[in-house]
């Protein structure tokens, strides 16, 4: 049988081995096997006995079945686990009680509101403290508010009397995978860690050291998990200065892309980041807003984070502008106007939308009355804010009045743009010409 014909196989029934020596079935459990959860169990999984806990049923047949989206070696790993028994898949969250680690690795989101969404990770939670055992190690990675773990695990702990540090050990660990990213592999980046207590950031350096180079133990838990805010702040304080750099340099008729590369030659003081249509995924235009809604909370106040969290979430509505004002300098009122963008996933050659600036784009312009439609290999279709779903739906280029280039995929390469009215770049990466507007 091949590797190709077991990811059609259910797996769920199948036992981990048993540890030798260890009241324990199984090595650690992986509680959310979404883009950060199934790639770690992978990795676990190559040495160790993993359990692969997802609440949604749907999801765990979709990886049984070898129907996500990981890097091609991220993939092979979690589908050779199946096939070897090293991983099983469980919608049954009791079964984290047979692990002697588990690891929380829910999303954690934010509503429309921009607070904080805490229902999958206060759910996971209290599951694992439901069914935390004398000897286990609880670590959590998820992004969170300085706090969390205290009040999700260590509290909770000790009012079922489970003394931590001593009968359960707690850690934050925060992940460090960013998907789609072949540059920097898991196995290659560092992690950042912090115990409950000394025994606790030991217990849980032994796991998270087995699928990172190196381990870097920080004092306490809400040092690591402050820092886990402050990377993804970091990250959104800059890509909002490379959008405004963008928006800068139109006036003067001057590449953007010119003056970045011109800057990055700098060998210190100066980290490149590029412009684009906005943010996705759950990091960036998330994780900032958990400190700054805890901040609210306590009437303190972080004016650069919240101006730069402003100005990503504005971000696609100015892309909007754009193409508006391109079909208005070409005559075409918005009742009679066609828009078709290229690419709506948030990263160039994956199939992840979530949180994509092309749903606030898409959005605002049928919002005033534009037909749009839009085209991606990895896409099928996209839920837009109105609820309205799109499919992907490849057309003549010369059809619409403006096209929009959302994402650059690798795909599109090769695309022949012909003799399009409008072409607005919202990626960056189309060769400047006549008919190319930058945001």
């Amino acid at each position: 049988m091949t590797m190709t014909d077991t990811t059609t196989i259910d797996l769920t029934g199948l036992a981990p081995k048993v540890t030798h020596g260890s009241p324990f079935t199984a090595d650690v459990a992986v509680v959310g096997l979404g883009y950060v959860g199934l790639p770690t169990a992978g990795a676990l999984a190559a040495n160790l006995d993993v359990i692969g806990v997802d609440v949604s049923a749907h999801r765990l047949q979709a990886i049984r079945l070898g129907e996500f989206d990981l890097l091609p070696a991220e993939k092979a790993a979690v589908q050779r686990s199946l096939y070897d028994g090293q991983l099983v898949l469980t919608d049954d969250l009791s079964q984290v009680a047979c692990a002697a680690a588990v690891i929380v690795c829910v999303p954690t989101p934010v509503d429309e509101h921009l607070t904080p969404d805490l229902t999958a990770i206060t759910a996971a939670c209290n599951e694992v403290v439901r069914h935390a055992r004398i000897g286990q190690t609880l670590i959590l990675t998820s992004t969170s508010y300085i706090g969390s773990s205290r009040d999700l695990l260590v509290a909770p702990l000790a009012a079922r009397g489970l003394a931590v540090g001593t009968d359960v050990h707690v850690a934050f660990s925060p992940e460090r995978i960013d998907p789609g990213n072949t540059t920097h592999p898991q196995n290659t980046v560092p992690r950042v860690l912090g115990g409950a207590t000394p025994s606790c950031a030991e217990a849980a350096r032994a796991v998270i050291g087995s699928v990172a180079p190196s381990v870097h133990v920080v004092d306490n838990l809400e040092t690591a998990e402050l820092t886990k805010l402050y990377e993804n702040s970091f990250r959104a304080v800059n890509i909002a200065l490379a959008n405004e750099l963008a928006s800068v340099c139109t006036p003067f008729d001057i590449d953007v892309n010119s003056v970045i590369a011109a800057a990055a030659t700098k060998p210190f003081g100066f980290m490149k980041f590029t412009p684009g249509p906005g943010v996705g995924g759950h990091c960036i235009p998330c994780d900032p807003h958990y400190l700054l809604w805890q901040l609210r909370r306590s009437r303190a106040q972080a004016p650069l984070i919240d101006q730069a969290m402003r100005s990503i979430a504005d971000r696609p509505h100015q892309i909007a502008d754009t193409v508006r004002c391109e079909l208005h300098r070409l005559g075409i009122p918005a009742d009679r106007a066609r828009v078709h963008v290229l690419g709506v996933a948030y990263k160039p050659g994956g199939e992840d939308a979530r949180e994509t600036p092309a749903i606030d784009i898409m959005s605002d312009l049928r919002s005033h009355g534009i037909d749009v439609s839009y085209d991606d290999p990895h896409v099928p279709e996209l839920a837009l804010r109105s609820s309205a779903v799109l499919k992907a739906t490849p057309v003549e280029l010369d059809e619409p009045d403006v096209v929009l280039m959302h994402t650059w995929h690798p795909d599109f390469d090769d695309l022949d743009l012909g003799p399009v009215n409008v072409l607005v770049d919202a990626s960056y990466r189309a060769p400047i010409g006549d008919s190319v507007v930058r945001p």
